[in-house]
């Protein structure tokens, strides 16, 4: 059994790869999923486009680190092989915290609010993840335990490995393995279909990408156990027999996170009646036009003035004209 060629197609004598082509057809959904949220959260264009320029940059950058970091010891003796990103090397994880970070830093500069960005790209870039782990079908990576039931080697529970592997960093005959990335693909698919389906829902700005988080995790909590290449703060055979992986462990911390401040929250609010979180700014239905958004505006703030006890200024101006005619 063969499977397909990593090579998507050769141009002008150089191999494409369909790792980078997918990791490229993802990234473009994302950022058009992300301008079309953005334009419903009443962003310019350029705010997304921009921030986008910001992002997939520093991404890129956070995942290298966060990867280089865990696994120093095979850089630590040739440090600049840390900058071959083309020999693979890249964590999900630190790409995530690598594009916060910059988009964080975006939004101060345009003084444009974290969380609301931080919403609008929660559905691409979940979706951009199922896609690309498709790469690592074709890359032959992250796969998952062996499988040793002649029943159980098909696809998509099972993925044939060929030639020469290792699994948890010892040679590995077997070449059946756990589909793993088609799990993640799967079910960052319908965490994908969640949020894009409850984006309107949202009672509060960071709902979008919080929930986003503590879903992801929940997954990756689980499959992460099942890998043999991940990475790890403490190393199987040592004080901890199993090892601790490092995905695992910050999967657990973000999921139990997220669960907490939504639990208090909810509580919170529904003893103060109120909500204690920023709420999404009024976003105009499918079809609005600008102009008729901007007059809802106004009249929403002429009934805001209204129940403050302030006069609409026509009732104002009439009061007046009355007043001076009766002189």
């Amino acid at each position: 059994m063969n499977n397909p060629s990593r090579v998507a197609f050769t141009l002008f004598g150089r191999d494409v790869y369909w790792y980078g082509v997918l990791m490229a057809l993802g990234i473009l959904i994302a950022v058009w999923l992300t301008l079309k949220e953005g334009k419903r959260k009443r962003l310019t264009e350029d705010d997304i486009l921009d921030m986008c320029l910001v992002i997939i940059p520093s991404g890129v950058v956070g995942a290298r680190l966060y990867y280089v970091i865990f696994e120093w010891a095979s850089y630590a003796s040739n440090p600049i092989r840390a900058l071959y990103i083309w020999e693979g090397g890249l964590a999900i994880y630190g790409a995530v915290i690598g594009g916060l970070l910059g988009m964080f830093i975006y939004s101060k500069v345009r003084k444009i609010r974290f969380l609301k960005l931080a919403d609008c790209i929660a559905p691409g870039l979940v979706l951009a993840q199922a896609i690309g782990r498709w790469g690592n079908f074709f890359n032959q990576e992250a796969f998952g335990l062996p499988i040793s039931n002649g029943e159980l080697m098909w696809f998509p529970f099972a993925v044939y490995i060929e030639g020469y592997h290792t699994f948890n960093g010892q040679p590995c005959s077997n070449p059946y393995h756990m589909a793993t990335f088609f799990y993640e693909s799967v079910w960052c698919l319908i965490v994908f279909i969640i949020l894009w389906s409850c984006r309107k829902k949202f009672r509060h700005d960071g709902d979008a990408i919080l929930s986003y988080a503590a879903l992801y995790g929940l997954e990756r909590m689980f499959v992460e156990r099942l890998r043999g290449d991940s990475l790890y703060i403490i190393k199987p055979g040592g004080a901890i027999a199993a090892g601790v992986r490092v995905s695992e462990m910050l999967s657990l911390i973000v999921v139990a996170a997220v669960a907490a401040f939504f639990i208090i929250r909810h509580f919170k609010e529904k003893k103060l009646g109120r909500l204690i979180w920023p709420a999404p700014e009024a976003e105009p239905d499918e079809g609005t036009t600008e102009d008729e958004a901007g007059n809802a505006e106004d009249c929403e703030n002429e009934e805001t003035s209204e129940a403050a006890g302030e006069k609409p200024e026509s009732e104002e101006t009439e009061q007046k004209d009355g007043a001076g005619d009766g002189q």
